[in-house]
Parts: structure tokens; sequence; C-alpha cells
């Protein structure tokens, strides 16, 4: 496997990043994106999950829904439900987590341990 793409459920700029923050802050229950969740508080990036990225010889790619449209949507169109972690290697791609597997982490611990297994 060449790398491991993870597609938040969110949009990328500021005006998002802002109203991602807000929602997180006031109604995190309701946010939509499983992988921010798990991943990143509020403000910054949570430090277990952070550390494991940092660690890890697997190689991670970060993106929002509008830029993973922009760079794979010629090639893989727009099958997926978001948010996602898919697997990438030599030119194709498939799940590696589900969106429903997604929305049942509670925590950066419980992610580490899906990737872990699956690799």
């Amino acid at each position: 496997m060449e790398k491991l793409i993870f597609v938040y459920n969110a949009y990328s700029g500021t005006r998002h990043t802002v109203l991602d923050a807000l929602h997180k802050l006031i109604k995190p229950s309701s946010y939509a994106c499983s992988i921010c969740k798990v991943t990143h508080g509020v403000f910054s990036e949570n430090s277990r999950w952070k550390a494991y990225r940092q660690a890890s010889e697997t190689a991670m790619e970060f993106l929002h829904i509008d830029e993973f449209q922009k760079q794979y949507a010629s090639k893989f169109g727009y099958k997926y439900s978001f948010p996602i972690v898919l697997w990438e290697d030599e030119g194709e791609m498939g799940i590696f987590i589900a969106t429903e597997e997604l929305e049942t982490l509670q925590n950066a611990e419980d992610l580490i341990r899906q990737i872990e297994e699956r690799l």
C-alpha cells in the first residue's frame, strides 16, 4: 500500500474552518466529520493522534471534500461518502475504513487501533 488518504467531511478554506470550529464548540455532538472529532480539538490537533501520525511509517494524506474531488474526481468519480479513509496503491484506490465505521469511533485511540489492525 502506497498511502492512506483521509477525507474529512468538511470543505477547505478559512470560512469553513471558522464555521467548523464554532460548530465543534457550540454543538459538538452534531458535528458531521468523525475523523475531525477524534483527531482534532476545537483549535488544534489531538496530541496522541499527532504523535502517531508523525511516527507512522505509513504515508498519509489529508484532504477536505473539495480537495479530494479536485484531485481524484477524474479517476475515481464521486462514489464515496465522507468522511472516509481510503488506500491507494499503484493507481488503484479502495476503502480502508468506511464512513459507517468512522462514525463509531470515540477517540484517537479507536482510530489508531482500526488503522493498526488493518495494516
